[in-house]
């Protein structure tokens, strides 16, 4: 858990008059959001007793008619670039790349630590601002933000957090949790000011669950314009679909949150994992490999499909997911593929009427938006066989299940959890980015192969992350116990 430091005060070190700015919006959304989490539990539970998720009886949000009304200035959305906001040089070069929206995280591709979380919120407000700048080592001299139409969105962490070490009480100094959600939207809003930003503040929601939570962001967004004393409108969001319950409350989720919602993304990666962790005791889930899936595997296409027929019936943006499979500009054949890749992959999105996607990399950017034919795809809509499309697709036949896939999950869980300890959030692994997303995807994979023994399972797991930590070094041994605890222990949420 993301912890302030032992002599952290709430009223000395953040700015002056935050703490009144913020312990009535503690006192009000901290027990709602632990509510939801708890929530969350147990809809999981239930999934694992045998009652899976399902899509909702009829309602408003799905036989009314109303709409979302776009701004023009975040109509063309056919790429959002996507880093880390602690990462000042990526956050200008992005901003710089030419891409029409970047989204600037505090949550999965960072790691989940004060120091971290602190210069993330101070680069995002100097960003916003245009103000931010990095030293060029390789040329020399300071790098700046160059003026753009760039739609600029700050990623939160999500309602499954909770942020320690902020309230403190008494002589004991016991510690009162609060909403990590809570706390980044507050403390972004508190120090911007709105009259210098170029478009509304724009926040990108994760690890949303249920569309109830989407009534959670509304009134956190109200209470923010009426404690700043903004104008309505001052506010404006997009959503991930990165969890497998999720998908099934899609037109739920943007009717609770119309007044403020932008569109939807398909969060890839954390859906994978979410449908494994729903699915982790059914046999017939067993997920191949990851890199041999394809990207129109059935079950990302059927929602690939369904996401903008939801969205476009009501005037919303649907996005697509990240590419894995990074560019490289010292290995030309890897570079060549992964840019072929990329080309596929946003076609594809595009073909299912996504409005544009997401990259990671400066030079994937030109190449996302050319797979989309026009600024937006707003006034098409998918041919849907049914409205309610099967949505957990059996992966059985799909790609390839090999020991050497499973070797390869339990090294690059290693690697990645190195990273984390080395201070990143996201690690450039085999020509592959991953982040805490498909680091969840593979140790959920690890799991449901020691539970369904077959080919591809080791004989012995503990041997399997011995012999992965024999090729990659001593100085590895933490990563790798704590990888295979985390495995052995069940700990598959996303933290």
């Amino acid at each position: 858990m993301n912890v302030a430091p032992a002599a952290f005060d709430l009223h000395r070190d953040l700015p002056a008059g935050f703490a009144d700015f913020y312990l009535p919006l503690h006192a009000r959304f901290t027990p709602w959001q632990q509510q939801l989490a708890r929530a969350r539990e147990e809809r999981l539970a239930r999934a694992h007793a045998g009652q899976l998720p399902t899509y909702l009886a009829p309602s408003e949000a799905t036989t009314a008619d109303w709409h979302i009304e776009l701004p023009s200035w975040c109509r063309d959305q056919r790429n959002q670039m996507t880093g880390p906001a602690d990462d000042a040089e990526l956050v200008v070069k992005m901003l710089n790349s030419g891409a029409p929206g970047v989204m600037l995280d505090l949550e999965d591709s960072m790691v989940n630590a004060w120091e971290h979380t602190m210069l993330g919120h101070r680069n995002v407000v100097s960003a916003l601002y245009g103000e931010l700048t990095y030293e060029d080592k390789k040329r020399g001299g300071t790098v700046g933000i160059k003026p753009s139409e760039t739609v600029v969105f700050t990623r939160v962490r999500g309602l499954h957090l909770s942020q320690s070490g902020v309230l403190r009480h008494g002589h004991d100094d016991a510690d009162e949790l609060t909403s990590a959600s809570l706390f980044d939207a507050a403390l972004l809003a508190y120090n911007v000011d709105a009259k210098k930003l170029k478009h509304p503040l724009c926040i990108y929601i994760p690890k949303s669950e249920s569309a109830d939570e989407a009534l959670w962001w509304k009134a956190l967004f109200d209470a923010l314009i009426a404690a700043k004393g903004w104008e309505p409108n001052s506010i404006k969001a997009m959503a991930l679909v990165e969890s497998h319950p999720l998908a099934y409350e899609m037109e739920e989720f943007l009717f609770n949150l119309r007044d403020y919602i932008l569109g939807l993304n398909l969060g890839r990666w954390d859906y994978m994992a979410s449908l494994i962790h729903f699915n982790l005791h059914d046999p017939n889930w067993l997920l191949p490999d990851r890199n041999t899936i394809p990207l129109d595997v059935p079950f990302f296409q059927n929602l690939r499909t369904l996401l903008p027929e939801i969205t476009h019936k009501h005037g919303a943006l649907a996005i697509g997911g990240m590419t894995a499979l990074y560019p490289s500009r010292e290995d030309a054949e890897l570079n060549e593929r992964a840019l072929a890749v990329l080309e596929r992959d946003k076609k594809n999105e595009a073909n299912c009427l996504m409005d544009g996607a997401w990259t990671g990399h400066p030079d994937q950017n030109a190449i996302a938006v050319a797979q989309f034919p026009y600024p937006n795809q707003l006034d098409r809509r998918p041919h849907l066989e049914t409205a309610h499309p099967d949505l957990r697709p059996s992966p059985k036949g799909v790609g390839t299940t090999t020991l050497d896939g499973t070797r390869a999950a339990v090294r690059t869980v290693i690697r990645y959890r190195q990273g984390v300890l080395e201070g990143r959030g996201a690690s450039l692994l085999d020509g592959y980015m991953e982040d805490l997303a498909t680091d969840r995807i593979y140790r959920l994979m690890i799991a449901q192969r020691m539970r369904f023994p077959g080919d591809y399972t080791p004989a012995s797991l503990s041997a399997m992350f011995d012999e992965e930590l024999a090729k990659l070094g001593p100085e590895y041994q933490k990563a790798r116990h704590l990888s295979e605890e985390m495995i052995l222990t069940g700990r598959f949420d996303p933290r």
